[in-house]
């Protein structure tokens, strides 16, 4: 998806100097694109980034932040994934990372969710939260009727706090499973702008903002047009329906009709595309709209009734298949 690329792009050259900030995204990081393993009997803390630069950066801030040596390598596509994905990996302490960041508790016991001091932390702190989810694991669709802001989470625990840290920052996200794989939504379009700048992303949310604009006044023409369209289509439908009718009663009435009723009715043929204001415009003297449509009206009256005590098919008869009410 190039909105992907053009976000974790945009998120990973910045930097948040606030040292609680930087904590909040490299743990994000570990905990929505990595994991524990166990090598030789001792914890190893692994990461899978999709991006040279990212990895470069989520093992800078691991040097800085906890004096760890990571291990960087590029793992080669598999299973009909395009591209490759690079790998951080600490061995050497850590198990004392896994505590640090969260990931394990005091108890060498995996942690499901995310800490609680960083889903309760300050807004810039929630804000880096979700850019090192975004940057682990996000996803951004383009503008449209399905468009998405999606993170892919390791548990049903770390959605859901990763959707109380959106609430806490205004934001309607929701958490549900897609073949099997907890996630994080975020569908509203203003909603989606507002997760991109408070991640960080602004660039790329008054680009995606823009879109939506485009589309949602491109969907509103085409309403329009579509509106329009089908009024002139029924337009058309009906005048040639009472068209029809008139034809067919000024021939069941023949000599019997009355001659301002076939003034009426000769004005209607005579102008078949004509509304009736424009016909009452062409009478002599002229009529109101209201005075042409009694007319007609009686016109199809007075012939229905003679069909009827004649046995003849009534106006309603004429109108063409597919036409009638």
């Amino acid at each position: 998806m190039p909105l992907t690329a053009d976000v974790k792009t945009e998120l990973a050259a910045m930097r948040d100097p606030r040292p609680a900030a930087r904590v909040a995204e490299v743990t994000a990081i570990l905990r929505f694109a990595g994991g524990l393993h166990s090598i030789a009997g001792r914890v190893a803390v692994e990461a899978e980034v999709d991006s040279e630069i990212l990895a470069r950066r989520v093992a800078r801030e691991l040097v800085e932040i906890y004096g760890v040596r990571p291990e960087l390598a590029r793992i080669q596509a598999s299973g009909g994934r395009d591209g490759a994905t690079f790998a951080v990996r600490v061995r050497e302490g850590g198990e004392t990372l896994a505590r640090q960041t969260g990931l394990l508790d005091q108890r060498r016991r995996p942690v499901r969710g995310l800490p609680n001091r960083l889903t309760t932390g300050s807004r810039p702190d929630l804000a880096a939260l979700w850019r090192g989810a975004f940057l682990a694991a996000g996803s951004l669709s383009d503008p449209g009727r399905s468009a998405a802001l999606e993170i892919s989470c390791p548990s049903p625990e770390a959605a859901m706090a990763l959707v109380g840290a959106a609430h806490r920052l205004g934001i309607a996200a929701k958490a549900r499973e897609v073949r099997g794989i907890p996630r994080v939504v975020v569908r509203d379009g203003e909603a989606i702008r507002q997760t991109l700048a408070e991640m960080g992303a602004t660039r790329t949310a008054d680009t995606w903002d823009q879109m939506r604009q485009r589309r949602e006044v491109r969907a509103g023409v085409n309403r329009l047009v579509n509106f329009d369209d089908a009024n002139l289509r029924r337009s058309a439908q009906a005048a040639v329906a009472a068209c029809a009718r008139v034809e067919r009663a000024l021939e069941i009435l023949g000599d019997e009709v009355p001659d301002h009723l076939k003034q009426a009715g000769d004005l209607r043929l005579a102008h078949r595309d004509a509304s009736l204001d424009e016909l009452g415009h062409h009478a002599d003297p002229p009529l109101t709209k209201d005075a042409v449509a009694g007319r007609i009206r009686r016109l199809l009256a007075m012939a229905d009734k003679k069909a009827a005590a004649e046995g003849l098919p009534d106006t309603e008869s004429a109108v063409p298949a597919g036409l009638a009410d």
